[in-house]
């Protein structure tokens, strides 16, 4: 039994104890609620925890197999899942325990509501008690009063009459005092009747109160200390483990996984020469010719074989003793005829592969010319429509690194495609398994629903559904060397590389993407080149490579050199920022504008640098500078493939370098899915920018209905805002949407636009809006409805443009360091959910 503490220690003068339990008992329920969300916050550090962990995992399980200390790694990646599985198994406790504490807290409110109708009567005697004290203390200040203004005039002889009219008022005083000491005897009674009531029922509550809360606690310190425990027994397994993995069987696993085996190379013993054998076998003809299939006769005057073994096989590339010891005498010898020349047995083409050795003597001439038969199979004709020659790298691929000449006189012609016109808006009916930073071409709108939101600029049924593929390049026509006399014929285009996929068209976008492999594409290829190129697959160091002066403007892109890059020479990327302006203006309050903008750095890599970086263990770093961060509010790197120093102190730019070993991984991935692409592009990060506000739109709107019976009148302001550019360009392809209802019979506006019936909506097309428009980009647009079912009702507007050539945020890109170069720079901007209401 808890010693009634409530009981005894609030009472007090002004008898304020009642409101202090109360008040007590209310923050009862605050503390639950604050434990509640510790709980819950717990829980999502346990969470993130856990996430980070299977990461790790994961990233342990990616690290190179290669090695006698690859199966360490797994061990790593199994410890790290068992401790990632504790912590989620922490995380399904938690929640449970949120949830009974959120129970108990709903169950406290009801309790504390029944409490509060309980007491209800305990609060007005402590009211009553406090009235009549106050009342009481007065009337004892006016009897004191009269009293002593009686016993004055007494004293000072005043008439009868004053101290007759005193003496009344001191009588009336004197009851009044001894009434209200009779009633605050009975207000006393009773309040302290119900406050040592309610005094009980207030410590019960907290009694039960902090008993539950410790049971929650218990159950929470329970939770953590059993996920210790497991975590404690997982870290202990490691420690096994390891201690389990010793060096001898890291030794022995790889022995075995990678050993060449056991046989070592036999003993050869000195044999005597037969000389008359040797003499017998050796003919006229001086040496074994070069055999090559089709050859009816091989001729050769000027050498003779020799019969040393040991020296054939050295001359052959074999070390002594690789063959073995081999019966010569049992030898078969070549036939010949009177002109010497070899008598060719008669075998299929199979086992002529299968049995034929080519080799040649130290002593053989070159003076005399040989006779060969050279049978010359046409190319296989190829489904394509521009791949008629074999490039230099299917070459290589089919016959090794032989390396072909190019003709001094030939010339490489590169595709060059405008990319004016060509907005880069992202559909939101894209889902995420769409490839990376795709071109996007405006179209005509399909009015087919009554939605303004999906039918707006916004949705991809306003615009074109083809999208183009990043791989849509075709390739080029190169120059060939004449055959000469022993000359290598090219072969025909290996079965094994597929040709370039087709490209599509993509609609209209208003939401950024997260970061997803490129696909590949099997539509048709339309006339523009994709969004952002590199030099892919160029060759620098060869002769029809193009300089680093060359280098593309933004709307020109090249097309891929099949020539593969060089390791030593700088590797080219492209760059592409894109950015989203949303904005919502409310009639002409240019308060009430609230904007939104995003953008994202894409990075393309031409399909060559997958070599380079594959080939080469430790690859250039790829550094750069992101520059005028300080107009971003937020960075969002691939924390996947990219670094960053936190503590960099300037606020216009941030460094980010490349991990390396994961951008190649990623590259080798998007080429396995895609091999037939002549670049890749990789999402680098994704950002938002500062607004402020209606000077951050590129284009200012203020829209006006009048809307009667029979006619709606509709008039849209429009400006063109330079300021909210960093280098101010003209915004294209500007389209306007409104749906209009009430029943239009018929309609005019100015300029004309295009009523659709159907879905009751009207579209105005603009021209090009710049600073060199009419009134500096200035306009308004109007129109006027008749209706024979009114009046319409205004809705919101829907507005798309686009600006090629200059970003919102003026963000741009520095290359660091050496080993890369920049060779195209795309930047871009165009609406995401752009409207406007009256």
């Amino acid at each position: 039994m808890i010693t009634p503490y409530f009981l005894e220690n609030f009472w007090g003068e002004k008898n304020n104890g009642f409101d202090v339990l109360y008040h007590n008992m209310k923050h009862g329920q605050i503390s639950s609620k604050e434990l509640t969300d510790f709980i819950r916050e717990r829980s999502t550090i346990e969470e993130a925890y856990a996430r980070s962990m299977t990461k790790l995992a994961k990233s342990a399980g990616n690290f190179s197999q290669l090695g006698t200390f690859a199966p360490v790694w797994d061990v790593f990646k199994s410890s790290t899942e068992k401790l990632a599985s504790c912590h989620l198994e922490l995380v399904r406790k938690l929640q449970e325990l949120i949830k009974e504490v959120q129970k108990y807290v709903d169950e406290q409110a009801k309790a504390h509501k029944k409490t509060k109708e309980e007491v209800a009567s305990t609060l007005e005697a402590v009211q009553n008690i406090q009235t009549i004290s106050q009342a009481l203390q007065k009337s004892k200040e006016i009897y004191n009063a009269k009293t002593v203004e009686q016993e004055r005039l007494r004293k000072e002889g005043a008439t009868q009459r004053d101290v007759d009219k005193a003496g009344v008022k001191a009588k009336k005083a004197t009851e009044t005092y001894k009434s209200y000491v009779e009633k605050y005897a009975t207000a006393k009674s009773e309040f302290e009747q119900k406050m040592a009531e309610t005094a009980q029922k207030f410590q019960d509550i907290e009694e039960s109160h902090i008993l539950h809360m410790k049971e929650i606690i218990q159950s929470y310190s329970q939770s953590v200390d059993e996920t210790h425990i497991q975590i404690g027994e997982v870290h202990n397994e490691f420690v096994r483990n390891m201690e389990n993995t010793s060096v001898e069987s890291l030794i022995q696993k790889l022995s075995e996984s990678k050993g060449t085996g056991k046989e070592r190379p036999g003993p050869i013993e000195f044999e005597e020469c037969n000389a008359a054998v040797a003499t017998e076998g050796a003919k006229p003809r001086k040496r074994k010719t070069f055999a090559i299939p089709g050859r009816r006769k091989d001729k050769d005057t000027d050498s003779t074989e020799s019969t040393e073994v040991e020296a054939a096989n050295t001359a052959n590339g074999a070390p002594p003793g690789y063959y073995g010891a081999i019966d010569f005498q049992n030898a078969n010898v070549p036939q010949v005829d009177a002109e010497g020349f070899c008598v060719r047995p008669e075998v299929n083409e199979n086992d002529a592969k299968e049995n034929s050795f080519y080799s040649s003597s130290d002593s053989e001439d070159e003076d005399e010319p040989r006779k060969f038969h050279v049978e010359i199979k046409p190319v296989q004709p190829n489904n394509g429509t521009h791949q008629n020659r074999a490039t230099i790298d299917e070459l290589k691929a089919s016959i090794g690194n032989i390396i072909l000449s190019p003709s001094t006189s030939g010339q490489i012609r590169r595709n060059q495609s405008s990319m004016a016109g060509v907005p880069i808006l992202r559909s939101k009916a894209q889902g995420r398994g769409d490839e990376l930073a795709k071109t996007r071409m405006p179209a005509s709108y399909e009015l087919s629903s009554n939605d303004l939101l999906s039918l707006d600029p916004l949705s991809p049924t306003l615009a074109g559904s083809s999208s183009m593929s990043s791989s849509t390049v075709p390739a080029l026509n190169r120059p060939t060397t004449p055959l000469t006399a022993g000359a290598l014929v090219p072969p025909p285009r290996p079965s094994s590389r597929p040709k370039l996929p087709a490209g599509k068209l993509t609609g209209i976008n208003e939401i950024v993407r997260p970061f997803s492999p490129p696909k590949t594409s099997n539509a048709s290829p339309p006339p523009t080149a994709p969004l952002a190129r590199a030099e892919s697959s160029s060759s620098l160091s060869s002769n029809a490579s193009v300089s680093a002066s060359n280098t593309p403007t933004v709307g020109t892109s090249r097309g891929p050199s099949p020539v593969t890059l060089a390791s030593q020479d700088a590797l080219p990327i492209a760059v592409a920022f894109t950015e989203s302006v949303n904005a919502y203006f409310k009639g002409a309050d240019p308060t009430k504008c609230i904007v939104k903008i995003t953008g994202d750095m894409t990075l393309s890599f031409p399909m060559g640098i997958i070599k380079v970086f594959t080939t080469n263990p430790s690859p250039a770093v790829l550094t750069f500078k992101l520059k005028n961060t300080s107009k971003l509010e937020q960075i969002l790197p691939n924390q996947q493939l990219l670094y960053s120093d936190p503590s960099q102190s300037d606020s216009n730019s941030k460094d980010f370098w490349f991990n390396m070993q994961a951008l190649t991984s990623y590259l080798r991935k998007a080429s396995d899915q895609n091999p037939s692409a002549s670049y890749y592009n990789v999402d680098i990060l994704k950002y938002q920018v500062l607004s402020n506000g209606i000077h951050s739109t590129p284009l200012n709107l203020a829209v006006y209905w009048k809307c009667s019976p029979s006619t709606t009148d509709l008039r849209v302001d429009y400006r063109y805002n330079p300021e909210s550019m960093a280098s101010p360009g003209p915004i294209s392809n500007v389209q306007i949407l409104v749906p209009v209802d009430g029943g239009v019979a018929n309609m005019q506006s100015l300029p004309t636009g295009i009523w659709n019936s159907e879905q009751n909506k009207f579209l105005w097309k603009l021209n090009d809006i710049s600073e060199k428009s009419d009134n500096e980009g200035a306009g308004s647009l109007r129109a006027k409805f008749e209706l024979s079912s009114g009046p319409s009702t205004p809705t919101t507007l829907a507005v798309q443009f686009m600006s090629e050539g200059s970003t919102l945020s003026g963000v741009d890109m520095e290359l660091q360091g050496t080993g890369y170069r920049l060779s195209l720079s795309k930047k871009r901007f165009a609406t995401g959910r752009y409207m406007a209401d009256c």
